[in-house]
């Protein structure tokens, strides 16, 4: 897997070291900006140290040597951190999930975003076993599909090569229709050697190969049977009547072959390309029926959280952790013409290049007693532990983030590579487009959504619009996988930290807006707060 994401080994086996958690979101984004949010210790050398491994394309393991930069007054308090930890054995811990994504929600008007959803039980749990079921089951069905997946595979690669089979016969017949003298005679002398291996062979010893080298002495047979092109010219050879008497009904049949047959191999070849489109619309209907059970399966699949104190294998309990990205784009024309007005009116007229968002990640750590309820299902109560913290990221520094993720382990599962190597699934791509292109022609134009390949579209050759996407070698993998975020300039920094003050103010407003809803104890101010 490593090779087929452009990945070498060190690179992944730095990758899998990082834990999946917050602590994991905010390394990532020390090493995408570490100016900006990496710990400056060591009198920069750590800064240093990253930007160099990540100029050599070594991104995962400059993420393990990255020290992400906390809540930290001397910084300039670059991002907010806060810690809530709720623990009650009688109340359920879904509410305190639902009230924190529901005051993000109405608070920016925008969605929440799921970028980690882990949970494992302990084996001695009652959920255990139940869950362990449901994921068997979604596994063994997700099987049986991609059994019937690889059946349709195998029966396209022999329809493609039967294709270019009668690519080449076919060849030969429009050849000795050909004007061109020579090119005529190429293609004549092939359907004649065709026709010698595969229809006058049948008739054993009195074929031409046959009575050629045989006792009969008929030596001069074959020879006139490659140079003679009709009947009439038959008698003008110099042979003996005996050589001609077998040579006329020979040379007939071909003729009569060659007619026959190109007809009926132009009709074949529509047929394998009409079935081939078949196999490919049967290849998109079981990819739709097993997408469903390929990611059930996944979501159920148990993380290994080695080292969590909390699971106990005779336990009843479970463990769960989440990580919520919420960010809301800074708009320049709504802070110059806006309530607060609080940039001036030139910045109305810029046009940025980059957007920037106020980001807020939110790490949910929860250690829970399943309970069985009376309508299924189960009641979770136990201690939940939010861990929240703001950053300011432009567009660049998003994509990235977001690519890093889906590059990291615990997206591999849904990930249909099937073992195959790239460069044979870019050959078979090709073939397929080459065989169905043909019939594009001739027919008139459609819609770019039914243009898409229901093939490539399974193996990730198209994106969700259904464009196309470029084919890049694993050196071009390599060398996009380094980071090229240019820094920003003097107006994309002050719109950076507005979107830093803005992240900071969410951060923690949903710490004390949180306490206050539970009659906690709560800070007089965020002045007062560092």
């Amino acid at each position: 897997m490593a090779d087929f994401m452009g990945l070498s080994n060190d690179e992944e086996a730095a990758r899998d070291k990082v834990a999946e958690n917050l602590d994991y979101i905010s390394k990532i984004i020390a090493t995408i900006n570490p100016d900006l949010y990496c710990d400056p210790k060591e009198n920069g050398k750590l800064i240093k140290k990253v930007k160099k491994l990540v100029k050599e394309g070594k991104f995962w393991e400059a993420v393990n040597e990255a020290d992400s930069i906390h809540m930290d007054p001397t910084e300039g308090r670059k991002i907010e951190e806060h810690r809530l930890v709720y623990d009650s054995s009688l109340e359920g811990l879904e509410p305190v999930y639902f009230w924190i994504i529901d005051f993000l929600a109405d608070r920016t008007g925008e969605k929440v975003e799921k970028l980690i959803d882990n949970f494992v039980s302990s084996p001695g749990s009652g959920q255990f076993s139940e869950l362990m079921g449901k994921a068997t089951r979604m596994q063994e069905e997700a099987m049986k599909i991609m059994q019937t997946i690889g059946i349709l595979i195998k029966s396209i690669i022999n329809i493609i090569y039967d294709l270019k089979e009668f690519e080449i016969r076919l060849h030969h017949y429009k050849t000795a229709e050909s004007k061109n003298k020579d090119e005529k005679e190429a293609g004549i002398l092939a359907l004649k050697q065709v026709w010698l291996d595969n229809v006058d062979i049948k008739k054993g010893v009195g074929s031409i190969n046959a009575l050629t080298r045989g006792d009969l002495n008929f030596v001069t047979l074959r020879d006139a049977f490659f140079v003679v092109n009709s009947l009439d010219k038959i008698d003008k050879l110099d042979l003996n009547d005996r050589v001609k008497r077998l040579l006329k009904p020979r040379l007939s049949e071909f003729l009569e072959w060659q007619k026959r047959s190109y007809s009926e191999l132009k009709k074949r070849y529509g047929i394998e390309k009409t079935y081939l489109k078949s196999q490919l619309a049967s290849l998109k209907l079981y990819t739709k029926w097993a997408q469903p059970y390929l990611r059930a399966a996944a979501q159920l699949e148990q993380r290994n959280l080695k080292g969590n104190s909390g699971l106990v294998n005779a336990f009843n309990t479970v463990i769960l952790e989440l990580v919520l990205l919420n960010k809301k784009k800074i708009k320049p024309k709504d802070q110059v013409y806006g309530r607060e007005k609080k940039l001036p009116y030139n910045f109305a007229n810029i046009n940025f290049k980059r957007d920037y968002y106020s980001c807020v990640f939110l790490d949910f750590a929860f250690r829970s007693y399943p309970a069985q309820a009376a309508r299924g299902g189960y009641n979770y109560s136990g201690r939940v532990e939010v861990n929240m913290r703001s950053y300011a990221l432009n567009s660049e520094e998003l994509k990235m983030l977001e690519a890093k993720l889906d590059e990291s382990s615990f997206n591999e599962s849904l990930k249909l590579a099937s073992g195959m190597t790239e460069d044979t699934l870019e050959e078979l791509k090709e073939d397929i487009e080459y065989f169905l292109k043909e019939d594009d022609e001739k027919t008139e134009e459609k819609k770019q959504s039914d243009d898409v390949n229901p093939f490539m579209a399974l193996l990730g050759f198209y994106d969700k619009s259904g464009k196309r996407k470029e084919n890049k070698t694993n050196k071009e993998k390599k060398k996009g996988a380094k980071i090229d975020i240019k820094p920003d300039n003097f107006y994309e920094s002050v719109l950076r930290n507005m979107a830093q003050e803005q992240a900071r103010d969410l951060c923690w407003d949903i710490f004390d807006k949180f306490k206050k809803s539970k009659g906690w104890p709560a800070h007089p101010g965020y002045g007062d707060f560092v």
